[in-house]
């Protein structure tokens, strides 16, 4: 791994970032607070996750996500990739917070591009990822700073966070 550049993973139910429900005011101002629940917990879960992961990157950073999902029992057999909710723009966005809180970067308003930015199913293949599979549910996220080859290196991080992941899910089950 570069100087530049950082990953990590994270064991959870991803929760996304919804919408804010108000409730109340308070010196003249509305207070708003997450509409969900599971919200807090994912975003503690991945700052607790990146903290000392890597350097905090503040320049124009492409970053990688993928999101593995519990596959429900009424998914289809057929459905090979998650394609209802959650929303992952919306997964992406509270992780992208619990990031910024980690002090991995100065900013998520630094990411410039995704790739990629993916829900699977864990524990099935990551669509667009060669033999990458994410053994449990949760995340696998890796950064780098924007250059040359640096997608390329996103997903070779990508790719050894998920085998990381998969060695330590073994040892789990062992």
């Amino acid at each position: 791994m570069t100087e530049r550049a950082w990953s990590f993973h994270v064991v959870g139910a991803p929760a996304p970032q919804g919408s804010k429900s108000p409730k109340g005011y308070h010196g003249g101002h509305v207070v708003l607070v997450e509409s969900s629940k599971a919200v807090a917990p994912w975003r503690q879960a991945v700052a607790a996750a990146g903290l000392g992961a890597g350097p905090c990157l503040d320049g124009p950073l492409v970053v990688g996500m993928v999101f593995a999902l519990r596959r429900p029992a009424s998914a289809r057999k057929r459905d090979a990739v998650p394609f209802r909710t959650p929303d992952l723009s919306k997964l992406a966005r509270s992780t992208e917070d619990a990031i910024t809180t980690a002090g991995l970067w100065a900013d998520d308003a630094r990411v410039a591009l995704y790739a990629p930015l993916v829900k699977a199913f864990a524990g099935f293949p990551v669509p667009g990822l060669d033999d990458v599979t994410v053994p449990v549910p949760g995340a696998v996220v890796a950064c780098a700073e924007l250059g040359p080859g640096v997608v390329e290196l996103v997903a070779e991080l990508l790719a050894a966070e998920a085998a990381s992941l998969a060695r330590l899910a073994n040892r789990w089950s062992a």
